[in-house]
């Protein structure tokens, strides 16, 4: 008997055609964030499932689904997966890391430079009829070359960020756990504690893993630090920073503007952080390019049927299994 795949919204159809080369395939109808108790309803009789990074992978769903022996997440992170219980389960886990560093770096200086020249307040003020002339006053940003770019996580995104920024003619500071030499090589970057990037940087980007660590890296003392004119993007992942005391520091313009691609209780965004013309707020996008979804699809979709024929996949989470 074929196997049977559960994918939890729409993807792609290079992913879906690989999965049904392979087996049967159910596709979430409503194409939309699922709870717990609807993942059991519609994946209860499946074999493995590509899952996205708000489905919640809980020990509750998995008791609930024993038939289930693989789950491929289309995304980099898994925060969403108890890696721990699938595990225990022998329930593979596996995800789609690398294919998605150039769309999510572009993203992160799309937002940078968005934020730093007022691109959407100056496309807002043209589109309402507003405009009547040119004003060496009007929408005066500040400039991207040759500034300080601070990277927080010199991982794949982190580093591409970096080179971007070379680009710019920026000095590159950055603070991760253990030290890039190819980075401080190729980006003549300088390796910090997050105190001295904070105070030193103009703009800070944000690309750590979200771990207990991690979170609230950013909040109010952090913040504190920062410059009065520097900028905080974050591409990576929302709870990394404490959004009410973000709110706080744009409200009181202790820092100058911050661009968002993630959110800390997403998809619901702190409120009145959208009613503030100094933060450019994105619909979590970093890998929507039409390249990088195909991308991760077909690796998604592979993984998976690896998995469920009981072969180690390429991007394993639990290695240990195989």
């Amino acid at each position: 008997m074929p196997p049977k795949f559960f994918i939890t919204r729409q993807i792609p159809s290079i992913g879906i055609q690989r999965l049904k080369s392979a087996g049967e395939v159910f596709i979430n109808p409503l194409d939309r964030e699922l709870t717990a108790a609807e993942l059991i309803t519609m994946g209860r009789d499946s074999d493995g499932w590509l899952t996205m990074l708000t489905d919640p992978i809980t020990s509750e769903v998995l008791q609930s689904c024993p038939k289930l022996r693989a789950v491929s997440n289309l995304a980099v992170g898994f925060n969403n997966i108890d890696v721990a219980a699938c595990t225990a389960r022998k329930v593979g886990v596996s995800n789609t890391p690398g294919v998605l560093t150039d769309a999510t770096a572009e993203l992160t200086f799309a937002l940078l430079m968005a934020v730093a020249r007022r691109i959407v307040e100056a496309d807002k003020f043209v589109r309402s009829g507003k405009w009547t002339s040119w004003g060496p006053m009007l929408f005066s940003g500040v400039a991207v070359t040759g500034k300080t770019l601070g990277i927080i996580g010199a991982g794949r995104i982190g580093s591409r960020v970096a080179e971007f920024g070379r680009g710019f003619r920026m000095n590159i500071l950055y603070f991760s756990r253990n030290p890039n030499p190819d980075l401080e090589r190729s980006c003549s970057a300088k390796r910090v504690e997050l105190n001295e990037l904070l105070t030193r940087s103009d703009f800070v980007s944000l690309h750590t893993p979200l771990t207990d660590q991690t979170r609230h890296i950013i909040g109010a003392a952090q913040l504190a630090l920062m410059q009065s004119h520097a900028i905080l993007i974050n591409t990576s992942r929302g709870p990394l920073i404490d959004e009410a005391a973000l709110f706080a520091a744009l409200k009181e313009k202790r820092i100058r503007a911050a661009g968002l691609d993630v959110y800390e209780f997403e998809p619901r965004i702190t409120p009145g952080l959208t009613d503030l013309d100094n933060v450019v707020v994105l619909p979590h996008i970093g890998s929507a390019t039409e390249e990088t979804r195909n991308r991760m699809a077909a690796m998604a979709a592979d993984d998976l049927i690896a998995m469920v024929a009981g072969q180690r996949p390429q991007n394993p989470v639990n290695p240990g299994l195989w």
